[in-house]
């Protein structure tokens, strides 16, 4: 069974992520594609460096993120510019992992943690989709109590993903990060009694 479990940033995601995986899932993590993606030496990064300067790479080679960040949050045109150079890279090297996670254990419960599902149009290749769910106002003041971002950062970093009704459509489990822990983990186990029945089904 593949599972998308998305979530805007801040939204608890990878909590439920770490808690399935807990449960015997397997992970794939689309934010750790997408470094591999931009490692040095990859075609995705000397499109990036082309498109937004050598200012966006560190001396050693490597991806500036910050400096990209702050270029493209702000800047609807230029993220959508890094999307199309960075997502094909990404998804080339999730389905390898989906291949590998099924050729190991034909019954696995492969999870796909990404954050950008609804934005990338791929909720349909999933058997789940499953939303870590927290209202906006939520995830920008955990980006300033727990990342320490500015207010206004943390504003444009919520901002420049889906909004929240777009991801909600297309889940089809919602996953409450706003109450307790304890909430949630309830929450993880039903979801996991869920994904253990269809799977034997």
């Amino acid at each position: 069974m593949l599972v998308g479990l998305t979530g805007g940033i801040a939204s608890g995601k990878s909590t439920v992520a770490a808690m399935l995986r807990d449960r015997g899932a397997v992970i794939v993590d689309a934010d750790v594609l997408a470094r591999e993606a931009v490692a040095p030496g990859t075609e995705a990064l000397r499109s990036i460096r082309e498109r937004f300067g050598e200012d966006i790479v560190h001396l050693d080679g490597s991806l500036n993120r910050a400096a990209l960040g702050r270029i493209v949050f702000g800047d609807a045109a230029a993220r959508e510019d890094l999307n199309t150079i960075v997502h094909p890279a990404v998804r080339e090297l999730a389905q390898e992992r989906f291949r590998d996670a099924a050729d190991a254990d034909p019954h696995a419960i492969i999870v796909y943690d990404v954050p950008l599902l609804a934005e990338t149009g791929m909720a349909g290749q999933f058997d789940l989709v499953v939303l870590a769910d927290a209202s906006a106002a939520v995830r920008r003041q955990r980006l300033v109590d727990i990342r320490g971002l500015a207010p206004d950062e943390a504003s444009r970093r919520v901002e420049a993903q889906a909004p929240d009704d777009e991801r909600r459509r297309i889940a089809d489990a919602v996953i409450d990060t706003t109450t307790s822990l304890e909430a949630t983990r309830d929450a993880v186990d039903e979801l996991w009694r869920r994904l253990n029945s269809e799977t034997d089904s």
